[in-house]
Parts: C-alpha cells; structure tokens; sequence
C-alpha cells in the first residue's frame, strides 16, 4: 500500500516526510563513534569514594584540652582580679628589720682552729601596716663574717600586731665550731685589723599574713643586716665591746617554694 503525502501550507508536498524511511541501516553501523568526554575518563579512572570512619577518641581527647585550658586561663584571671582587689583594699607592705646594738662578749680561737664566741644581739622589727598582722614561727638568726658563720641563735615565735615595733634580745654562740684552715686564716687576719671585724646578721623564719578574715599560707621571711664592724676584745679586757651599728643595713625578702624552687 502506498504511503500517503501530505501537502505543506502551500500545497506542495514535503519531500522530508518519512525521511527516516529512507536511511541505510548499513551506514549507521559502520559511522566511527563519538571521542569520550574528559569527564567520562577521569571519572572511570578514579576509584569510589569511600567515606573514612571518624577518630571519635581524637575529637574527644581536643575537647578536654580546650575545656582543660579554658579552666586553667578562667583560674589565672580571677586569681588576678582578686589579687588586685586585696592588694588595692589592704595595701600590703612587707615588714622592716633593724640592728639596735650589738656586743661581743668574747670571740677567742683554740690551738686547734675552734672557735668560742658570745654575741648579745637587739634586734627590732616593724610593721608598717594598718590592715596587716603578721604571725612568726620561731627565727633562726646567726652572725657572719667574711662569709663565715661565727655564731647562732633563735628567737621564740610571736605575733606582730598593726602598726607595732617588737624589740627582740638574741644571744648567739659558737662553742667549739671548727672552721676550715682559709676561714681560720681570714678570720685573724680580720681581729689584728685596725679596721675592725665585719660583721652580718642573717635572720630566717616562716611567716603567715593575716588580713582581715584573710589568713595567707606560710611563706619564708629572710633579713640580712650587713654594714657593722666591731673590735674584738682581748684577753684582758672582761667587758664586752660595743660593735658599730650606725651603718646597718637590713633587707627583707619573703622566700616561696614552688615544688624544687624557691623565689
């Protein structure tokens, strides 16, 4: 049966209609195919994706750092801020020392580099503070000279009021201490000087700081006095002599040990 053309608008008839009719199937199979994109290759050559697990221990090991840290710095603020607002309200000042007199009894040397001494020591310390009480536990306190320890003491452990000078009566001894041959040697080399022998005056304690309601921790107090000479009395001479104080110096640190270290 004979297919049917259609006329055109025009009334001509159109030569395409049932063009597919007419095409060699022959040709279509042997036309070359179509070049591959570059996206069908790369993506033919790239492997699967394959999601990775998550680390959950590692994501919950860095949130306790940051929330450790973030303590640690919140700590160290409001210590700051309270350290601050006591100093500010109390005005802390640390307390003075000072050298009243100082007498030598005696200070003599054995044949077998030993040596005897007696020293009648004042001191007096004070604090300058309104709102500050200091607590002392018993002071150590010794007599130096070139380096040399010539003698020790203690004090019994008291409590410094506000605003208050305590006066403090020491008798520091060596009987029999055996010093090193050098040390013998400056030593006398230092009693025949016309200069007079130097003299230092260490003083170590623990003390607590008390402000107001606010009771401090013990800390460690050291005062070194330097400054003094005195002439050493003969074998004569039964009076003790009067050593020169007029020049003393006295420095009052306060030691804090953290773990190994002290500063």
């Amino acid at each position: 049966m004979a297919d049917r053309v259609y006329p055109n608008a025009a009334g001509k008839a159109n030569p395409n209609a049932n063009s597919n009719d007419n095409i060699n199937p022959t040709a279509t199979a042997n036309a070359p195919p179509f070049p591959s994109t570059k996206s069908q290759l790369y993506g033919a050559s790239r492997p699967p994706y394959r999601p990775q697990p998550h680390n959950r221990r590692r994501s919950r090991c860095c949130s306790i750092c940051i929330w450790l840290t973030a303590i640690i710095v919140t700590v160290v603020v409001l210590l700051a801020v309270a350290s601050t607002i006591v100093y500010l309200v109390y005005r802390p000042r640390r307390p003075s020392f000072s050298i009243t007199s100082l007498k030598i009894d005696s200070f003599k040397f054995t044949p077998s580099s030993q040596l005897n001494s007696k020293f009648d020591l004042n001191l007096a310390t004070t604090n300058p503070n309104k709102k500050v009480k200091f607590i002392y536990s018993p002071l150590s306190v010794a007599v130096l000279s070139n380096g040399v320890d010539v003698g020790d003491g203690s004090f019994p452990e008291f409590v410094h009021e506000k605003r208050n000078t305590t006066a403090m009566k020491v008798t520091v001894e060596s009987s029999g201490g055996e010093i090193e041959g050098e040390s013998v040697d400056s030593l006398k080399a230092a009693v025949k000087s016309k200069a007079g022998l130097p003299l230092e005056i260490k003083v170590e304690t623990k003390v607590k700081v008390k402000m107001g309601w606010l009771k401090m921790p013990k800390v460690g107090l050291r005062a070194h006095c330097d400054g003094i000479t005195a002439v050493v009395p003969t074998s004569k001479k039964k009076t003790a002599v009067v050593a020169a104080v007029e020049n003393a110096e006295c420095k009052v640190d306060f030691r804090v040990k953290i773990w190994k270290w002290i500063v």
